[in-house]
């Protein structure tokens, strides 16, 4: 960070008056504050890391104050680095505004496979902090045990569950499957049946795994109760929502069985639940039903829930949740993104695989094709139907899609200018811009594309015509830019 980033970064935080997933305010007047560990924990345990900014105090409305000694802020902050596990290694930059010193600490983000940064003095467990917001959260156990999980290559799916047998599994969908296997696979084709179970981790020393369970059990949820689907319509457009007869679900279900019948039911309840829009041809008469979302988009994501949740003991008692607004279906599975992935990467690289077991079943037994394809997939399908993209989160245990009916995301009930001009692509980046200030790494998962062309595509030219303004203008190409919408692009409903 350069002294004038550094400068305009403090003006931004005093002009919003408040601190950031990436920011942290401190005042260290009278000296170096000694209970840093929690935020050097966060910040290195999110991707873009975050600054820590000295010299400014939260308690006088973000006025800055200046800091008692840069030289010894820093010497004291690095020694405080140094308990961290992995000891983290942050970098200084100073600035002077009004006369008084500020310092920056900008702390990386650590590679997955080394997280959970964590203060020594606590242990992994009570030492390992997350970012929410502007505040330093202490982990939860279960997301501790993720990443040792990525970092361990703990195969959850593969354990044998205890009270299954082999003769609870159901021979005839076991049957197709063998069937599959062994002839993609010649080598498997001269082995008896009970070695290929067992090759394939469908059962171990005998004993049907979680995999082989939740695949070919007669009833999967006599062993594991909660994974299912629980699948809910709502009448209006948030949790706790009635209707005028005091409802507060319109229809609500349960749906078991195994994960290719919990597929089919969930497909079923939103073919059910969701409005069917009809056309007529003028021309010919015909008439044209159109689904409130594409079926086939609906059915790829289902399929991505049932595949890549966590199945670990953590999350046994977390089914997959379906919801039916009306505005908006949401499907949220336990277990956030796996590995390395981010949100902006999704259906751009070739993931890790949580669950290799399930998908490779799955994909003998005719459900995925196990390419990658499921998110591109959607994303055209929606395109196709002129709809909004995707909204795609994980966050602190869980990952959730969401999709928005034909009038679009919350955002749209801003009105913008007709007289503007926009394109399609222009209007949704300006209606995503008009609720709060962006990253770039934002408008790139809004748009399903790398930041890089997002930017020379799409933003950069409705910054050169006014209708994105820069939070930080001084400095345009700073990590910590943000975009909003111009306010004469918009109106906002009351």
């Amino acid at each position: 960070m350069l002294a004038e980033e550094l400068v305009d970064l403090v003006h931004l935080i005093q002009t919003q008056r408040c601190e950031a997933q990436t920011v942290e305010v401190k005042a260290a007047q009278d000296g170096c504050p000694t209970r840093l560990y929690d935020t050097l924990s966060s910040f290195s345990n999110q991707d873009d890391g975050g600054v820590i900014v000295f010299g400014v105090d939260e308690r006088q409305e973000f006025a800055v104050v200046g800091v008692y000694d840069a030289h010894d802020l820093q010497k004291h902050l690095v020694e405080q680095c140094n308990q961290m596990h992995p000891p983290v290694r942050a970098m200084f930059t100073s600035a002077s505004i009004d006369g008084k010193i500020v310092v920056s600490a900008e702390i990386p983000g650590i590679d997955i496979s080394d997280r959970p940064c964590y203060y020594q003095g606590k242990g992994r467990l009570k030492g390992s902090y997350v970012r929410v917001g502007d505040a330093d959260e202490p982990m939860t156990e279960y997301e501790v045990y993720s990443y040792e999980a990525f970092r361990k290559r703990y195969r959850d799916e593969i354990e044998p569950v205890s009270r299954a047998t082999r003769s609870t599994l159901d021979e005839q969908r076991l049957g197709r499957y063998l069937t599959s296997i062994s002839s993609s696979k010649p080598n498997l084709a001269q082995l008896d049946t009970n070695t290929i179970l067992e090759l394939m981790s469908i059962t171990r020393d005998g004993v049907p795994t979680l995999a082989g369970v939740m695949l070919f059990s007669l009833y999967p949820q006599a062993y594991v109760p909660q994974l299912c689907i629980v699948a809910t319509v709502v009448p209006g457009t948030e949790p706790g929502a009635v209707d005028e007869a005091g409802n507060r679900f319109l229809d609500n279900k349960r749906i078991e069985g195994t994960l290719s019948e919990q597929l089919t039911g969930a497909i079923a309840f939103v073919r059910s639940n969701m409005k069917v829009a009809t056309h007529i041809d003028r021309e010919t008469g015909k008439r044209h039903d159109r689904e409130e979302y594409p079926i086939e988009a609906v059915r790829e994501l289902v399929l991505n829930a049932l595949i890549h949740r966590d199945y670990s003991i953590h999350t046994q008692g977390m089914p997959i949740q379906l919801l039916l607004y009306r505005d908006r279906l949401e499907i949220a599975n336990p277990g956030g993104l796996y590995g390395r992935l981010t949100v902006n990467e999704l259906g751009k690289v070739q993931p890790d695989t949580r669950n290799p077991v399930i998908a490779t079943a799955m994909e003998a037994l005719g459900e995925t094709e196990n390419r990658y394809s499921g998110i591109p997939t959607v994303r055209r399908l929606l395109s196709e139907a002129d709809m909004p993209a995707p909204l795609f989160e994980s966050s602190r245990g869980q990952f959730r899609v969401t999709l928005y009916g034909k009038h679009g995301r919350p955002e749209e009930r801003i009105v913008l200018n007709d007289a503007a001009g926009l394109s399609d692509v222009q209007r949704t980046i300006a209606l995503y811009c008009a609720d709060k200030p962006r990253s770039r790494s934002e408008l790139a998962g809004l748009l399903g594309v790398q930041a890089p062309y997002a930017m020379r595509r799409y933003v950069k030219p409705m910054v050169d015509a006014g209708q994105l303004v820069l939070t930080m203008p001084g400095t345009p190409q700073s990590s910590h830019q943000r975009y909003v919408t111009s306010d004469t692009l918009i109106t906002r409903r009351s």
